[in-house]
């Protein structure tokens, strides 16, 4: 039993002077700067110190951003609707400010001016030419997506073909004079497959590994920046434009370790720097046959491999050629860049002993050098190392990283890719800083090899006193001064908080974000290092959690458009996007194509819609949508869908992999269900009325034939019996015994699971949503195998592949993280539909208290619950402007 209280709550933020007024601008819900290749949807916040006052109007003012010219004042317009307020504007750079009534009639003051940019890719760039060093039909890189496994193993004599120049990193400039008094200035660039931008030697922004990854052959992405600051000091000075590239997937040649091979062509660039003046003329630079290239001091750059680096190269220059480019089409980056995120210093040191080195070398795979040590970074993440360094010139000294530790104390990745490691080669000049651009890894250890530690850093980790430990131990070695490992991830905004009583539950709270942003790149990944590929369904089945979490205004929309890309002709989807890697022949084909990693691109517009209250992505993506369940109907027999990995990874007295304890196609089939019902409504929501019917009526034969098929085989397995409760696929008479059934064989497993990647999410929502949260705290609520808190006593900082991580090859996995969602649904209660949320907490055990918050388009969601001495729940919420809430409390 439950009460129910509509409310409409009010954020106090503004002193007593103010009103009601508009901040937090965004376009296409991303805030200030944006930009696009279509017209754009305006939104923005609103702030108030009335109570209950709302917006009852608004008016838009649309300027030039160049010639500060008004382009549009738009009438009063007479609505509470702050968001996703479509509006027409041709190409253009703007700024735009909006101000509003309140419920008295009042007008506010006008917002601070948002900027935005429209531009097709033919305004962006002009008659630019894609240049670099050698052009594809020199360069003999093999074609095809296919070079993993034993296909890459038997076309190795391939790639070894190809010219060394065309897996070299470069650098592009060329040197120009300010002519005048300058304006503005806007770059637009695309340097593949990474490039760092440099005016004057001085970095521009501060992304790493920009543009984001694509599927080169259907989208590339390039970036924009303001270059105004930059630039407005040299009227009549020279400028240098630099551009360094290296390879990401784009050109992913292998070097030391690989998981794949794949090259869209050799590094290139593609750029348009437009100047404005200040007597209203302009000049173009644009990359043609006139600018140069240098070998850069990056020997070797493998998203696989690592990097070396060598600081006494002086660059070359020569003419540059022009190239053909990629195929894909050119596209604004929509995801927020990646960039280094947080830095960890070292929290101690353990130096090599001989016999150490000597046993560890096995599993080195090399000859550990006398002097190695190995320093615990504190948290394992995806990144790269960061060190301060002085020595002589051509010293080099070589970094590992790693999960783990063999039993000696040395790095160990023999399950993460080996060899992975960096060089940096000395320039000796003084203290050098050196951190690889091009590559990074997943790992908390690095192994340092060929250098000694400064008196100072040996000191602050306890190192103590012996051989090559210290710059007087060993006086002919480079010093390290400093060392920190960088945690490089997408820099989309945090926007959640969450916090409990109970001190487990908020640690695997910890350990869960940590891997979300670890494998939260240019896209999801399954991990940061043996393969970095963007797989599928993990992005759907912790929706609720990532959404919650981060801002994805811009990233979803992104990985939605990887996903269509990678849509092929008869409509199937593969289970990773971009797809840079086609898995195909024996014991590869389940890889290939799975309904439940496909689903995705349903599952994340429909989240989008209910997080965000913005439509735009199922209508933008239907006709594909529609084509992938028609694809699956064309190949399923009589309703029955027999492909994929289904319930990947489940739990039992066996090691992981491929589903045990549940039928493949008990779960294909749940999913051909889902997936259609789930068109069915989008297509009457998009009033597409006869899709609509016909999907309706497809999808009612498909839960027909799961009913015939397998109405007693889903009392086999907890993920059966989870998923038939869910999706509604058994009869409502059947719900009660099914439920009894689920419950008792949780006990019978000692109130454990046996569900795995796909089941776990259907089994805390089956007991969430039963009212049997008790069990599913209890069945988690512990420091043994299968359960989070067992991670947690074996020291993990990051969630692990395998619920046991010692039978685990990665120690930063995200998938079996689908508790989080529950965190924030179940136990603190926040569920947003739209412009409205529903507080509905579940306590559990014995947590005493619970507070969470999340940020929506409108403004702050959050609740904060307690438990009082007499059992009843207090709860205090917060909603912003603009939504409407209500509260649903246990009864007494």
């Amino acid at each position: 039993m439950r009460t129910t209280l509509l409310l409409t709550l009010l954020s106090l933020t503004l002193p007593a002077s103010a009103r009601l007024t508009p901040t937090r601008l965004t376009a296409n819900l991303r805030p200030t700067p944006v930009v696009l290749d279509t017209s754009p949807r305006l939104g923005w916040q609103l702030t108030t110190n009335q109570k209950a006052d709302h917006q009852t109007a608004y008016q838009l003012s649309i300027t030039s951003t160049p010639t500060g010219r008004t382009i549009l004042t738009t009438p009063r317009v007479a609505t509470s609707t702050s968001q996703n307020i479509p509006i027409n504007l041709p190409s253009g750079d703007y700024q735009w400010r909006v101000r509003v009534w309140d419920a008295n009639g009042h007008p506010s003051p006008w917002s601070h001016p948002a900027r935005l940019i429209i531009q097709q890719p033919t305004d962006a760039f002009a008659s630019a030419q894609w240049i670099g060093a050698i052009k594809k039909a020199d360069a003999h890189t093999p074609e095809g997506r296919m070079y993993t496994g034993k296909a890459l193993k038997e076309n190795l004599d391939k790639w070894q073909a190809a010219d060394p120049l065309s897996r070299r990193s470069i650098y592009i400039g060329k040197e120009i004079t300010v002519k005048k008094k300058v304006k503005s200035a806007v770059v637009n660039i695309c340097g593949l497959g990474f490039y760092e931008l440099q005016l004057n030697g001085k970095k521009v922004g501060d992304s790493d590994f920009a543009p984001t990854w694509s599927d080169y052959d259907r989208t590339v992405y390039y970036n924009t920046y303001d270059v105004t600051n930059a630039l407005a000091p040299l009227s009549g000075k020279s400028l240098s434009i630099k551009a360094l590239l290296g390879n990401g997937f784009y050109n992913e040649q292998g070097g030391r370790y690989h998981k794949l091979r794949i090259s869209f062509g050799p590094p290139t660039l593609r750029l348009r720097l437009h100047i404005a003046y200040a007597d209203g003329t302009a000049d173009d630079i644009i990359t043609d046959s006139s600018w140069r290239y240098a070998p850069s001091e990056i020997t070797l750059n493998s998203l696989y491999g690592g990097e070396d680096y060598d600081a006494t190269i002086c660059p070359k220059w020569h003419p540059v050629v022009i190239q053909e480019g990629p195929k894909g089409m050119l596209r604004p980056q929509m995801a927020p860049p990646v960039k280094v995120m947080a830095r960890y210093s070292p929290v101690a040191c353990h130096f090599l002993s001989p016999d150490e080195r000597k046993a560890a070398e096995p599993i080195a795979k090399h000859v550990i050098p006398a002097g190695t040590f190995v320093l615990d970074m504190g948290q394992n993440l995806a990144g790269v190392p960061e060190l301060k360094i002085r020595g002589r010139r051509g010293q080099k000294v070589t970094l590992y990283m790693s999960e783990t530790l063999t039993k000696e104390g040395a790095c160990n990745q023999r399950q993460t890719g080996r060899p992975y490691y960096h060089t940096y080669t000395l320039k000796g000049d003084g203290t050098e800083t050196y951190r690889p651009r091009f590559s990074y890894y997943g790992f908390r250890y690095i192994q340092v090899e060929g250098a000694a530690l400064s008196s100072h850093l040996a000191d602050s980790l306890n190192a103590g006193k012996g051989q090559h430990r210290t710059a007087t131990d060993a006086p002919d070695m480079p010093v390290i001064e400093s060392i920190q490992s960088c945690f490089v991830h997408n820099s989309a905004p945090t926007v959640s908080t969450f916090e409990c009583s109970d001190s487990l539950i908020n640690r695997t709270h910890f350990i869960i974000d940590k891997a979300m942003r670890s494998n939260m790149q240019s896209v999801f990944t399954d991990c940061p290092h043996r393969e970095k590929l963007g797989w599928l369904e993990q992005d759907w089945l912790n929706g609720d959690a990532l959404f919650m979490n981060y801002d994805l205004t811009g990233f979803v929309p992104q990985t939605v458009q990887n996903i269509a890309d990678a849509q092929r002709t008869n409509g199937s989807i593969p289970t990773t996007a971009p797809e840079y890697v086609v898995f195909s022949g024996p014991g590869m084909d389940a890889f290939a194509e799975s309904p439940e990693w496909a689903g995705t691109f349903i599952m994340l517009p429909l989240l989008y819609k209910q997080y965000y209250g913005d439509d735009t992505l199922l209508k933008e993506y239907f006709p594909r949508m529609l084509r992938y369940v028609d694809y699956l109907a064309e190949i399923d027999s009589c309703g029955i869908l027999r492909q994929g990995l289904g319930d990947w990874y489940d739990y039992g007295d066996f090691r992981s992999g491929f589903s045990r304890n549940t039928p493949v196609p008990l779960v294909a089939t749940a999913h051909h269900y889902r997936w259609t019902k789930a068109v069915a409504d989008i297509a009457a929501l998009l009033g597409r009325d006869d899709e609509a019917s016909r999907l309706t009526s497809r999808a009612a034969m498909i839960r027909a034939a799961w009913q015939r098929e397998f109405g007693d085989a889903l009392y086999a397995s907890q993920t059966g019996m989870a998923i038939a409760l869910c999706l509604n696929l058994i009869d409502p008479h059947d719900r009660q015994r099914v439920t009894a059934a689920l419950l008792a064989d949780i006990a019978r497993h000692g109130n454990r699971l046996t569900t795995g990647d796909i089941g776990n999410r259907y089994l805390y929502e089956a007991l969430t949503s039963t009212g049997n949260q008790e069990t599913l705290y209890t069945m988690l609520h512990h420091h043994d195998v299968p359960g989070y808190g067992y991670q947690i006593s074996q020291g993990m900082t990051t969630l692990t592949e395998q619920w046991d991580p010692a039978h685990g090859s990665s120690m930063n996995h995200f998938m079996m993280g689908q508790i989080a969602s529950f965190h924030f649904t179940s136990l603190a209660g926040i569920n947003i539909r739209g412009s409205h949320v529903i507080f509905a907490p579940q306590p559990a055990g014995d947590i005493r208290w619970c507070k969470a918050s999340t940020q929506t388009p409108y403004g702050k969601v959050a609740i904060a619950w307690r438990k009082t001495k007499d059992g009843k729940i207090k709860a205090e919420t917060q909603v912003p402007i603009g939504m409407t809430s209500e509260i649903k409390l246990p009864k007494d």
